[in-house]
């Protein structure tokens, strides 16, 4: 069954869509993967998914891209330079060797081998933190990007918490203008001729109208 959402995006979605795409960015996967992977999570098409981040996302992550971008690149020239990198394992050292004659560590191993081992073993550790150091700031872009939606979120909710008490005092303004007029429709008089002759009338301190006495000597 084709999978078809009318819904709108949450925030949620869309926090969810840029974290896939980043990943997959960042795995050397396409875009097109992401998009059918977060499609399946949101029950939504890839394409759907792909005109989201396209038309609404992908610019406000921009330098994340970059970072992802550049992410991807360094996992690419690590992984070609574990191929070159001779497989040694670290020798085991007998106890025999451990032990000295007065109690102490002997640290001789078979030579060069072994100390390639630890060099290379020190090497896989640098790349694992620069892997870590560099997904922790895709992390803080994420969360900097979060928190940046919902303050203009609480600010547009302010915005109209403002513009709702407006429209508010404008009915009341208008009903009482209705009043007034209706009040005033009311007070009208006719003369022996039935002609109409329109009332005077004055405000009151309180806002009310009272008719006029006609001048007219009637």
């Amino acid at each position: 069954m084709a999978k078809v959402r009318q819904d709108a995006w949450s925030h949620e979605d869309d926090l969810l869509l840029a974290e896939t795409v980043l990943r997959h960015i960042r795995e050397g996967s396409t875009q097109l993967n992401a998009f059918e992977e977060v499609g399946d999570k949101l029950n939504r098409t890839s394409a759907a998914c792909g005109f989201r981040w396209n038309a609404e996302i992908r610019k406000n992550y921009v330098d994340a891209i970059e970072l992802a971008k550049r992410q991807r690149k360094e996992r690419k020239r690590a992984l070609e330079r574990k191929k070159k990198q001779p497989q040694y394992q670290l020798p085991t050292i007998s106890e025999e060797q451990q032990q000295t004659t007065s109690g102490q560590t002997n640290y001789q191993d078979n030579g060069r081998m072994s100390f390639d081992s630890v060099i290379y073993f020190l090497k896989q550790i640098k790349e694992e933190y620069v892997s870590t150091t560099q997904n922790k700031l895709t992390y803080d872009l994420l969360k900097q990007e979060n928190n940046k939606l919902k303050a203009e979120i609480e600010q547009l909710t302010k915005k109209l918490n403002v513009t709702e008490k407006q429209l508010t005092t404008i009915q009341e303004d208008y009903q009482t203008f209705i009043q007034i007029m209706d009040r005033a429709r009311k007070m009208t008089v006719f003369d022996g001729e039935d002609t109409i002759k329109p009332p005077k009338f004055r405000m009151d301190k309180n806002g009310n109208l009272e008719q006029l006495a006609n001048s007219s000597g009637n």
